[in-house]
């Protein structure tokens, strides 16, 4: 393991697509998702992130999130 911070992975998951509400992250078509990449730190997966949804403006339903993988790999650490 690492032994200091700027070591540590803290991997994000950056993915979207189109809903079919407004009111709701049901997707409209899964077979359509599309995965932007794994990140990792918080940093670069916002500014992926932030890149994928400013492309996509024009159209409302369309949705890009950010998972925080490192939280599902790891529940019991509270980084």
């Amino acid at each position: 393991m690492a032994d200091n911070t700027e070591d540590t992975q803290l991997l994000h998951l950056v993915f979207g697509g189109e809903l079919e509400s407004l009111e709701t992250t049901r997707f409209r078509d899964l077979n359509d998702l599309d995965i932007v990449g794994i990140y990792p730190n918080y940093k670069t997966a916002q500014a992926a992130w932030k890149a994928k949804a400013q492309q996509t403006v024009d159209n409302a339903h369309m949705r890009y999130f950010v998972v925080h993988l490192h939280r599902l790999l790891d529940p019991e650490k509270d980084t």
